[in-house]
């Protein structure tokens, strides 16, 4: 049984309105026993008109309501506080001082790419002037400038986040484009103890596999990975846990993973699958 949801987001996100209570209801009624929140916080992320997101974390009212969530239902479930940190290449120094700011009430950091320099594949505008292949190279790419500038992550998100936005979907992904890229990320975290994850929010957006790619999970074990979370990215309560005892645990098992990891205190905990 996977019995944590490592990534979900609620009303502290800009790009969600779930109120806390309603996140802490449901997975208690799915009965796991334990979740970690990773609201988000982007560094640096440019406004945008349309929908005027900022995802900028209010750590203060955070942490504080999740104190107060603890009171309420920590006799039902073990509520843990994390955050997914936006990271880019011009942002290690005030990720290092939020790490250190917050390390008394932070268990868990992911770390994602949501802008390569300055542009989010999530817009058509990203892939102008270049073929979808050097668009996700690019964003591969600049993952290997974060990990080698910034240490202040515990796992990397949704690795080939990029995949999901391409304007030819996800057919378009070789791992034999980016293979060359992807192993000198992973010679990077793997020997610091970073790890990776499984995001199954892809899959109720409509993509066939989660993040990352199958080949991209099994290059992460071949070359001596251990550390992987499970997370739905959920923004509604709806989401929560999504297809973790189907495709994430059928994932893991084919690849020849015994475990995977929650984050307590941002140090790794290791779950028989």
């Amino acid at each position: 049984m996977i019995i944590c949801d490592s990534h979900i987001h609620s009303e502290f996100s800009s790009d969600s309105s779930a109120p806390l209570d309603s996140i802490i209801q449901k997975a208690i009624q799915l009965g796991i026993p334990k979740i970690c929140l990773t609201d988000h916080h982007d560094i640096d992320f440019p406004i945008n008109p349309e929908d005027g997101f900022d995802f900028q974390l209010d750590f203060d009212s955070y942490f504080a309501a999740i104190d107060e969530i603890r009171h309420r239902y920590g006799d039902r479930i073990d509520v843990r506080s994390g955050v997914e940190l936006g990271l880019m290449n011009t942002v290690a120094g005030m990720a290092r001082d939020i790490a250190d700011k917050y390390k008394n009430e932070l268990d868990f950091i992911i770390g994602s790419s949501h802008l390569v320099r300055g542009l989010d594949p999530y817009y058509p505008a990203y892939y102008e002037g270049r073929t979808e292949i050097e668009g996700i190279r690019d964003y591969f790419e600049s993952i290997l400038e974060n990990v080698t500038l910034i240490d202040d992550f515990d796992v990397y998100g949704h690795l080939d986040y990029v995949v999901r936005y391409c304007p030819s979907g996800e057919k378009i992904f070789r791992m034999a484009d980016y293979n060359d890229v992807l192993e000198q990320i992973f010679k990077i975290i793997i020997p610091k103890g970073k790890g990776i994850e499984i995001n199954t929010g892809s899959l109720y957006k409509n993509m066939s596999y989660a993040h990352p790619h199958m080949d991209i999970l099994k290059l992460y074990k071949d070359m001596g990975g251990e550390i992987i979370t499970v997370g739905s990215d959920a923004h509604k309560p709806e989401y929560l846990c999504y297809d973790f005892e189907t495709y994430a645990r059928d994932a893991l098992t084919s690849l020849g993973y015994r475990y995977y990891c929650t984050f307590k205190n941002r140090k790794p905990e290791f779950n028989p699958l």
